[in-house]
C-alpha cells in the first residue's frame, strides 16, 4: 500500500520523502526533557528536529499503518506525540484556551489503514475512532485548511490477493487527483 501511494504520488511529479518509523528506530516515547517542557515556554525539540522541520514544511502527508485495537500503532502515537508537539504543530494560547494551529503549508492529508475487523464494527459500532482523532483533534486544531481523506481496509488479514491490488488501485485513484 505504501509503494502504491508513493508511486501514484511520483508519477503525477510530487517529491516524495519517506518517512519508515521502523526503519528508522523511532523511539515514540518521550524524552524526560521532552515531558518536562510540553507546557514551559520552549518545548525541547532537540531530539526531533528533523522530522519536525519536515512536518513544517509539508504541503501533504500520506499516512500508511495497521490500525491497532481501533487506535494507532505505538510508534505512530508516539510521533504524533513528539513530533505534533507545542511549538511545532500549534502553540498553547496563553489562557488555557484553544490552541493555536502552526501547520499552515499542511494543505491534504490522506491516512491509509488497515483493519481486522469488518467495515461495520468500525462505522456503526465504535464511530471511526482513528478518524475521527486524525480529524478533528490533530488536524482541525493544528492545521484547519488541510484537506483529509481516510482509505481503510477491512478484514485485512483474511484478503485475497486480488482485494488486495483493488484497494491499490483505489489509493492510486485517490493520490492521482491531487494537483
Amino acid at each position: 500500500m505504501a509503494r502504491s501511494a508513493v508511486d501514484a504520488l511520483t508519477k503525477a511529479g510530487h517529491e516524495v520523502q519517506i518517512e519508515d518509523l521502523y526503519q528508522s528506530e523511532f523511539s515514540p516515547s518521550l524524552t524526560t526533557s521532552e515531558r518536562r517542557s510540553y507546557y514551559g515556554p520552549a518545548f525541547d525539540s532537540a531530539a526531533v528536529q528533523s522530522q519536525a522541520d519536515r512536518l513544517l514544511s509539508a504541503e501533504a502527508i500520506v499516512l500508511v499503518f495497521p490500525t491497532w485495537w481501533f487506535s494507532f500503532p505505538a510508534i505512530l502515537k508516539g510521533w504524533f506525540d513528539r513530533v505534533w508537539a507545542p511549538g511545532i504543530a500549534y502553540d498553547h494560547a496563553s489562557d488555557l484556551g484553544p490552541i493555536k494551529p502552526r501547520l499552515h503549508k499542511l494543505g491534504k492529508t490522506l491516512a491509509i489503514t488497515t483493519l481486522g475487523s469488518p467495515w461495520w464494527v468500525d462505522r456503526l459500532v465504535l464511530w471511526q475512532p482513528v478518524k475521527r482523532v486524525l480529524k478533528t483533534a490533530l488536524l482541525g486544531t493544528c492545521a484547519p485548511a488541510c484537506r483529509f481523506e481516510m482509505l481503510s481496509l477491512y478484514k485485512a488479514e483474511h484478503l485475497a490477493p486480488a482485494e488486495i491490488e483493488l484497494f491499490c488501485s483505489r489509493i492510486q485513484r485517490v493520490l492521482a487527483k491531487w494537483s
